[in-house]
């Protein structure tokens, strides 16, 4: 039996925990404020807000239900924009949207308010950039976007006085109505026992899966993992970073010490995808998907890194990232066994990380080429390299050829452009709807010059490259 509190309502039902979240509130429910637009997660127009019970704290998140399973809600909040309302009057997200102009047919409306709303309940600072962050998974058709941010500025201003993390000022402001006080103890109160999981399709954040089958999902026995805590952590320990496979992109965005030593953390992730998604995607699905262009499967391949499996018996094995694939959509996985953790060496003080991808949308969007790099230089000599490449061959691409030409080479424009020779000799990308093959081998190259004016901006410029791009 799947529990859980929608609105201001507990659930209990029997419904298929593979059925999606939007169709169980819009057409079960008849909550049909949260709209269907394009049931893959890029539209926003099903944003709804997921809150967690953390050592008696609430925790909110912002998701798209059209890629979440019903089954994950167990034991949560969810909350509709018909959830967000207060009686006889407007929200404070609602009335911003209003006063500024910010809609016009209102489709998409919903979203928007119950992304802003979540912004006003998270623990992020309460400035301009965050949220826009927070409705970056938004699309607008119809009224432009200026008046939708001025709309959050709006929120921003009057959140300035927020007393910290206190849903008694939220209430008393008009962002949320009373009874989000009383959540915490009901939450409490439904004793939401563990889901008797059946044996079938393991799914986590469900963010790729649901866009590929969510209909078979939802005939057909699933066993959702998200909430399985040996999965879930980040440690750091002697130098060696461990995150669990149910960690989410949002994880690492939060994580404060993984964004001391590696200060660009926040601007690569914000390449990945829109905050719904990030706060829903995990790491190990990212990985185990096998897509050719997963953009955290080529961050963590240029990090050289390690995977934990784990198996029904709680045996476990390890696998290099870069050997785990072995063709398109194969790796070495059997069927009884699971993706437990991922652990890299920290970067130090003499090495450079870098993160790059070119889509047709800045944000929440496939790559037509994405690409990582790890560099290691001492005295002006590159002692260790990693480069990885999607979108340029059948799996995600672990440069061995290209990493291993870098090592031990001086770091100047030269070894650059001998290293892309050889890396265009690694890579086979196919045309598709991304671009054609010259396009992407075009990319390729950008994206890989890129890393080192990026990195080591003293060492090199654009007119570097220039005349050989010409």
């Amino acid at each position: 039996m799947i529990t859980f509190i929608l609105n201001n309502k507990t659930i209990k039902t029997s419904e298929h925990s593979g059925t999606t979240l939007l169709d169980f509130v819009r057409y079960q429910q008849r909550l049909t404020g949260t709209k269907i637009g394009c049931r893959e997660g890029d539209c926003g127009a099903c944003t709804l807000l997921v809150g967690t019970l953390n050592d008696d704290t609430m925790e909110y998140q912002s998701i798209t239900s059209c890629i979440s399973p019903l089954g994950n809600a167990h034991g949560k909040h969810i909350v509709t924009v018909e959830g967000t309302n207060l009686k006889d009057t407007l929200t404070t997200a609602q009335e911003a949207m209003k006063a500024n102009y910010a809609t016009q047919c209102g489709f998409c409306t919903p979203g928007f308010v119950v992304a802003l709303t979540g912004f006003a309940l998270s623990n992020s600072d309460k400035n301009y950039s965050n949220a826009i962050d927070a409705i970056s998974g938004n699309i607008c058709r119809c009224t432009g976007y200026k008046a939708i941010e001025k709309a959050a500025h709006q929120v921003v201003e009057k959140l300035e006085h927020q007393e910290k993390n206190s849903f008694k000022w939220l209430i008393d402001n008009g962002f949320i109505p009373e009874y989000f006080e009383s959540i915490p103890q009901r939450l409490k109160d439904i004793e939401a026992k563990d889901l008797n999981q059946p044996k079938g399709k393991y799914v986590s954040g469900g963010t790729d899966l649901y866009v590929q089958k969510a209909d078979h999902l939802a005939d057909n026995d699933v066993h959702l993992i998200a909430e399985k805590d040996y999965l879930k952590g980040i440690s750091i320990e002697n130098g060696i970073c461990t995150i669990g496979t149910n960690s989410t992109v949002s994880d690492l965005w939060n994580h404060r010490e993984l964004n001391s030593i590696l200060p660009n953390l926040r601007k690569h992730l914000k390449l990945v995808s829109s905050e719904q998604i990030r706060n829903m995607a995990s790491l190990g699905g990212n990985i185990a998907n096998a897509s050719p262009i997963g953009d955290m499967t080529i961050f963590f391949l240029a990090l050289n890194s390690d995977l934990t499996i784990t198996n029904e018996k709680d045996e476990e094995r390890s696998v290099a990232l870069n050997n785990f694939y072995q063709g398109y959509k194969t790796y070495d996985l059997k069927d009884d066994e699971l993706l437990k953790a991922i652990s890299f060496k920290l970067p130090t003080a003499q090495s450079f990380f870098n993160f790059e991808k070119v889509c047709k949308r800045t944000h929440l969007d496939i790559a037509s080429v994405n690409s990582a790099i790890h560099l290691s230089v001492e005295n002006s000599t590159i002692s260790e390299a990693h480069v990885s490449l999607g979108g340029v061959a059948a799996i995600p691409k672990y440069l061995h050829d290209t990493s291993a030409f870098l090592t031990g080479k001086p770091l100047t424009s030269e070894t650059v452009l001998e290293a892309n020779e050889i890396l265009q000799k690694e890579i086979s990308p196919i045309s598709d709807v991304r671009g054609t093959s010259d396009y992407k081998r075009l990319l390729a190259r950008q994206l890989f010059f890129a890393h080192f004016t990026e990195l080591f901006p003293n060492h090199f410029t654009l007119n570097d490259f220039v005349q050989y791009a010409q």
